[in-house]
């Protein structure tokens, strides 16, 4: 089963019409994409965008063959014109929830949580490809009512929708082998590298408009990585970094470092800004006791932050008091940054772990602030030496100081 994209942006297409964001402004030549519409083996149409003849012929396509064409969504704005020998639209699958269509695929329609429907699509050599509207994601998978029989290809709002990667994970859908390809793609993530970069960490890809693709060909996307250390400073989108590469992957367990600070007003106000960011889905944990929740199997660990967690082992080794830091608690203190270290290295669940990076800013004024500036640094090392990915943000925008998309 071949697919053609004759467009791979979101409804209005990328650039926006008279939209003078940055994104918008840099979304030109390769990076220029129509709204998103598949031609599959030349007879099934799943979504007619304006210009789709012409977007075809410059794949090197005809409509002429085309004997189905299925929307996904309401299409806003004047009704898009049908081209002459084109068989109307219709939303939905013909005679019941699946059925076989004049061209010989079998589609079924998939029920979505935001307005739209969605068409799981298996061709006549058996392989099976799964489309999502724009903004949606398949309903009821969370209960396990969904199939959890697995497509070859998926073709989803990554950007807009990571949540409907992780649902499709959950239940298996989605597999090692799975072809997962953005598409519906707008002006919310810069293009080029960086969207490269964001699709790679949960194992996607995106496409230029025009591109075709084999459904069940293996494509060679970057493997998620296992470890990744995220680090940046006050303030830099560190955490929300860290939060985005694991939003497509369902249960992850997010170890909170810092406790609750009773009566800390300030405090209280962070920890909430972060649980309304997460997903429903995840689980939280509030402890510093990383080793055996890194040396277990399970679901993504996010680890936030590393720089807590040298706070609470220097309050333990008494490291503030110069005395004991002599006697003892210097050595006992880099024991147990081996320990976390080798934790880290020996990992077998995909661990995402966050630290500040303070080393760059001005002195500390007192012996004890650079003690912490000092063995913050060579936690950090210590710990960056085991991750397959490091990543450094600043100003909200990551640099890829080790990994796969580095230098991209």
């Amino acid at each position: 089963m071949e697919v053609t994209l004759l467009g791979t942006g979101a409804p209005a297409g990328l650039p926006r019409p008279d939209c003078s964001c940055a994104v918008c402004a840099t979304s030109l030549g390769a990076d220029a994409r129509a709204a998103t519409a598949l031609l599959v083996d030349g007879a099934l149409l799943l979504d007619l965008t304006p210009g789709a003849a012409f977007a075809a012929a410059r794949a090197g396509h005809s409509l002429g063959g085309v004997r189905q064409v299925l929307l996904t969504h309401p299409h806003d704005g004047p009704p898009v014109e049908v081209p002459a020998g084109l068989p109307q639209p219709g939303r939905g699958v013909p005679d019941g929830p699946e059925s076989t269509l004049l061209t010989g695929h079998r589609v079924r329609a998939v029920a979505m949580d935001s307005p739209g429907t969605g068409y799981a699509v298996t061709g006549p050599d058996g392989q099976r490809l799964l489309y999502l509207p724009p903004g949606g994601a398949p309903a009821g998978l969370e209960e396990g009512s969904g199939s959890a029989e697995r497509y070859d290809m998926v073709l989803a709002d990554l950007v807009g929708r990571p949540d409907a990667l992780a649902k499709l994970r959950a239940v298996g859908a989605v597999g090692p082998t799975t072809d997962v390809v953005a598409v519906h793609l707008d002006h919310d993530v810069p293009p080029g590298a960086e969207l490269r970069r964001r699709l790679a960490a949960a194992g996607a890809r995106a496409v230029p408009d025009g591109s075709t693709l084999v459904v069940g060909v293996y494509e060679d996307v970057p493997d998620v990585s296992r470890r990744t250390l995220v680090l940046g400073g006050a303030r830099s989108g560190k955490s929300v970094e860290a939060e985005r590469r694991l939003e497509s992957f369902p249960d992850v367990l997010y170890v909170a470092t810092g406790g609750t600070r009773g009566g800390d007003t300030e405090w209280a106000s962070r920890v909430s800004a972060h649980r309304d960011r997460r997903p429903g889905s995840w689980r939280t944990v509030e402890t510093c006791d990383l080793v055996p929740l890194l040396a277990q199997d399970g679901a993504p660990l996010l680890i936030d932050c590393l720089s807590l967690w040298l706070t609470d082992v220097m309050d333990a080794v008494g490291a503030w008091d110069d005395a004991q830091w002599a006697d003892g608690g210097e050595r006992a203190l880099r024991a147990r940054v081996v320990e976390l270290a080798e934790a880290v290295r020996s990992a077998r669940r995909t661990v995402v772990l966050v630290s500040n990076e303070v080393g760059s800013g001005i002195v500390p004024a007192t012996a004890s602030g650079r003690r912490y500036r000092d063995e913050l640094g060579r936690l950090n090392a210590a710990v960056a030496a085991e991750c397959e990915e490091v990543v450094l943000v600043v100003a909200g925008q990551a640099l890829v100081l080790r990994g796969p998309t580095a230098g991209v």
